[in-house]
């Protein structure tokens, strides 16, 4: 079983994780992008849809699993990390708990989404970018060369045994990352759309979470 594959990204080795987290072992940096933590509770506050709020802790559960495995000296949530910023405050305490306990005795940075612009009461550094090495964590992509970015929360859909599946992936070429989303009730944005085949440059790559992590030439309309 492939549960990580390792790829080159402007002079670096990145790490593709099943998860859906990427991994910077030189660095022990791991970044995960659209936890969505609050999603039920957002939902509810404006449809009154009531989903079972379990999400935030799957979330945070699937985090711990990564942070655990992998010890990081630093941790980047590239946005969205919150589904609006009510929605963070309303965390329940023990959802808060696992979030400071995840942070300690290591670097934690919060990148600003579109979804939570403005600061949140958790500890760790709250910013709109963040420069590594030849690597800039970012939530929205531009056209900087080594982005790192989220948003898009990109997915490749096949066709398997008779049926249509669809897998959430990292999106790479030569100036660019996309990080799937991480969070357990967040949706996807095939990779046909004219905004994913629009970004991303010819011969652009997928790499498919999920149980086998696999790699291939991103589908595209």
């Amino acid at each position: 079983m492939n549960n990580a594959l390792d790829f080159s990204f402007q002079s670096t080795t990145l790490t593709a994780r099943s998860s859906g987290a990427l991994w910077w072992a030189d660095q022990r940096v791991l970044c995960v992008s659209d936890l969505h933590l609050g999603k039920s509770d957002r939902i509810a506050r404006r449809t009154g849809a009531m989903l079972p709020p379990y999400e935030t802790r799957e979330t945070l559960d699937a985090l711990a699993v990564e942070v655990e495995a992998l010890n990081p000296a630093t941790v980047i949530c590239l946005g969205d990390s919150f589904d609006d910023l009510a929605a963070a405050e309303a965390l329940i305490d023990s959802d808060r708990m696992l979030i400071a306990r995840l942070q300690s005795g290591r670097r934690w940075v919060w990148i600003e989404g579109n979804h939570d612009p403005g600061p949140v009461e958790f500890g760790g550094d709250h910013l709109a970018d963040l420069a590594l090495g030849p690597l800039v964590f970012r939530h929205i992509a531009t056209d900087q060369v080594g982005e790192v970015s989220g948003h898009y929360h990109p997915k490749v859909r096949l066709p398997v045994r008779g049926r249509i599946i669809s897998r959430a992936a990292f999106l790479v070429d030569d100036v660019r990352v996309l990080v799937p989303a991480f969070g357990t009730y967040t949706g996807g944005l095939c990779t046909t759309s004219p905004a994913l085949s629009g970004l991303m440059a010819p011969g652009a790559q997928a790499i498919l979470t999920g149980t086998t992590v696999t790699q291939l030439p991103m589908p595209r309309g």
